[in-house]
Protein backbone atom coordinates (compact mmCIF):
# COMPACT_ATOMS: atom_id res chain seq x y z
CA UNK A 1 0.00 0.00 0.00
CA UNK A 2 2.56 2.57 -1.04
CA UNK A 3 1.12 5.73 -2.34
CA UNK A 4 4.21 8.01 -3.14
CA UNK A 5 4.46 8.54 -6.84
CA UNK A 6 8.52 9.47 -7.75
CA UNK A 7 6.93 12.15 -9.42
CA UNK A 8 5.98 13.70 -6.49
CA UNK A 9 9.72 14.75 -6.31
CA UNK A 10 9.65 16.44 -9.37
CA UNK A 11 6.74 18.65 -9.31
CA UNK A 12 7.66 19.42 -6.11
CA UNK A 13 11.37 20.57 -7.30
CA UNK A 14 9.56 22.33 -9.91
CA UNK A 15 7.08 24.22 -7.89
CA UNK A 16 9.89 25.44 -5.27
CA UNK A 17 12.84 26.43 -7.89
CA UNK A 18 10.36 28.40 -9.86
CA UNK A 19 9.05 30.27 -6.53
CA UNK A 20 12.79 31.15 -5.78
CA UNK A 21 13.53 32.16 -9.26
CA UNK A 22 10.97 34.83 -9.59
CA UNK A 23 11.77 35.99 -5.82
CA UNK A 24 15.21 36.51 -7.25
CA UNK A 25 14.35 37.89 -10.13
CA UNK A 26 11.92 40.21 -8.86
CA UNK A 27 14.57 41.33 -6.24
CA UNK A 28 16.95 42.27 -8.89
CA UNK A 29 14.14 44.23 -11.08
CA UNK A 30 13.60 46.25 -7.55
CA UNK A 31 17.61 46.76 -7.04
CA UNK A 32 17.51 47.79 -10.72
CA UNK A 33 14.71 50.22 -10.68
CA UNK A 34 16.53 52.17 -7.20
CA UNK A 35 19.23 52.38 -8.89
CA UNK A 36 21.71 49.70 -7.04
CA UNK A 37 23.96 48.48 -9.34
CA UNK A 38 26.62 47.36 -7.10
CA UNK A 39 24.22 45.11 -5.45
CA UNK A 40 22.46 43.63 -8.50
CA UNK A 41 21.61 39.89 -8.97
CA UNK A 42 24.43 38.15 -12.18
CA UNK A 43 22.64 37.60 -15.17
CA UNK A 44 24.52 34.53 -15.53
CA UNK A 45 23.14 33.96 -12.11
CA UNK A 46 19.29 34.60 -13.18
CA UNK A 47 20.45 32.37 -16.44
CA UNK A 48 21.10 29.93 -14.31
CA UNK A 49 18.14 29.46 -11.94
CA UNK A 50 16.36 29.22 -15.04
CA UNK A 51 18.45 26.69 -16.85
CA UNK A 52 17.70 24.25 -13.56
CA UNK A 53 14.33 24.42 -13.87
CA UNK A 54 13.09 27.89 -13.01
CA UNK A 55 11.81 29.36 -16.49
CA UNK A 56 8.43 29.36 -16.10
CA UNK A 57 9.22 31.76 -12.87
CA UNK A 58 11.53 33.58 -14.95
CA UNK A 59 9.68 33.69 -17.90
CA UNK A 60 6.24 35.31 -15.82
CA UNK A 61 8.30 38.06 -13.89
CA UNK A 62 9.84 38.87 -17.34
CA UNK A 63 6.29 39.52 -18.62
CA UNK A 64 5.03 40.70 -15.13
CA UNK A 65 7.74 43.52 -14.05
CA UNK A 66 9.18 44.01 -17.93
CA UNK A 67 12.54 43.19 -16.33
CA UNK A 68 15.79 41.59 -18.85
CA UNK A 69 13.07 41.87 -21.61
CA UNK A 70 15.99 43.69 -23.86
CA UNK A 71 18.08 41.75 -23.87
CA UNK A 72 17.99 39.07 -26.63
CA UNK A 73 19.93 36.59 -24.59
CA UNK A 74 16.70 36.56 -22.45
CA UNK A 75 14.11 37.43 -24.79
CA UNK A 76 14.49 34.21 -26.94
CA UNK A 77 16.69 32.29 -24.13
CA UNK A 78 13.84 31.83 -21.30
CA UNK A 79 10.97 30.84 -23.86
CA UNK A 80 13.62 28.36 -25.31
CA UNK A 81 14.41 26.90 -21.56
CA UNK A 82 10.41 26.44 -20.80
CA UNK A 83 10.28 25.14 -24.23
CA UNK A 84 12.75 22.48 -23.16
CA UNK A 85 11.96 22.38 -19.75
CA UNK A 86 7.91 21.31 -20.77
CA UNK A 87 9.05 18.16 -23.55
CA UNK A 88 11.58 17.05 -20.43
CA UNK A 89 8.88 16.97 -17.63
CA UNK A 90 6.55 15.45 -20.23
CA UNK A 91 9.00 12.37 -21.48
CA UNK A 92 9.96 12.04 -18.00
CA UNK A 93 5.79 11.56 -17.04
CA UNK A 94 5.10 9.58 -19.83
CA UNK A 95 7.79 7.07 -19.43
CA UNK A 96 6.76 6.30 -15.73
Amino acid sequence: MNDFNPLYLLYGYLIIINIVTAIVWIVDKIRARKHHRKHRISENTLMGLAAVGGSAGALLVMLLFCHKTRHQRFLFGIPALLIFHIILVGLIVFSV
